[in-house]
């Protein structure tokens, strides 16, 4: 699943990590990039029922418009099917945006990869 996409300015890996589905996504998530990362998420999602997603963000310098709508949509689409989504997140543009959109109030989100797996893919893990 792993697929680098030097042409969008985006990286793109994805793997398992116990009932998880963790994607990574080093690079900018702009109008060029949301198309690819689309379809990686619905290949991320595919076969998940109920989904848990973690999306690490650590390594996004830059997000706009297109690219937090994806976010969001995928946050709905997850949400639908029963499942959860968390965003690991740095101090730095991506939790200033959420922050700014007031979007840290319905994503949650953790400081490691390791933390988001642990409550998402734990039954009764915490909810932020």
């Amino acid at each position: 699943m792993a697929t680098p996409t030097r042409e969008t300015g985006l990286d793109i890996r994805a793997w398992h990590e116990g009932p998880c589905v963790v994607v990574g996504i080093v690079g900018e998530l702009d109008m060029n990039a949301v198309p690819r990362l689309r379809a990686e998420l619905d290949g991320a999602m595919e076969g998940q029922r109920p989904p848990h997603l973690v999306l690490d963000l650590t390594g996004t310098t830059f997000c706009d418009s297109l690219g937090l709508g994806l976010l969001v949509g995928t946050l709905t689409r997850v949400r639908d099917a029963g499942g959860r989504l968390g965003l690991v997140v740095a101090d730095g543009m991506i939790s200033r945006l959420l922050a700014i959109t007031n979007l840290d109030h319905h994503f949650e989100t953790f400081p490691a990869t390791q933390d988001a797996v642990e409550a998402i893919g734990s039954p009764g893990g915490r909810m932020r």
